[in-house]
């Protein structure tokens, strides 16, 4: 009788485990595509390497590491860095998406 009651136990088990490995997995890969889509928005301008628009007048943010970044951005935020569109563009941003566009877009020291 508990051969019985064995199987289905053990696929329970193991569906009930997969899923919760399977939930872990869409949970980061959402959170990984967050993180890149807010840094996506930054190539229409700087290009998807960074290296700004040929003849556009884009600096090169490719150089930069994640901690100037963040200053840099910051700076347009506050006001303390004049530009054309920067300025709006950060100032739509929390303080907490411009530390991950900095740490996805910026060098790592």
């Amino acid at each position: 009788m508990r051969v019985k009651y064995l199987k289905p136990i053990l696929l329970a088990s193991a569906l009930v485990g997969l899923s919760q490995w399977s939930g872990a997995s869409i949970a980061q890969n959402a959170d990984t595509l967050y993180k890149r889509s807010l840094a996506a928005t930054c190539a229409n301008c700087h290009g998807t390497d960074g290296k700004g628009v040929v003849d556009g007048g884009m600096p090169l943010i490719n150089n930069l590491t994640s901690e100037q970044m963040l200053a840099q951005l910051k700076a347009f935020k506050s006001g303390a860095r004049e530009g054309t569109i920067m300025p709006q563009l950060a100032k739509g941003y929390s303080d907490e998406q411009l530390t991950t566009i900095a740490n996805q877009l910026g060098k790592k020291q």
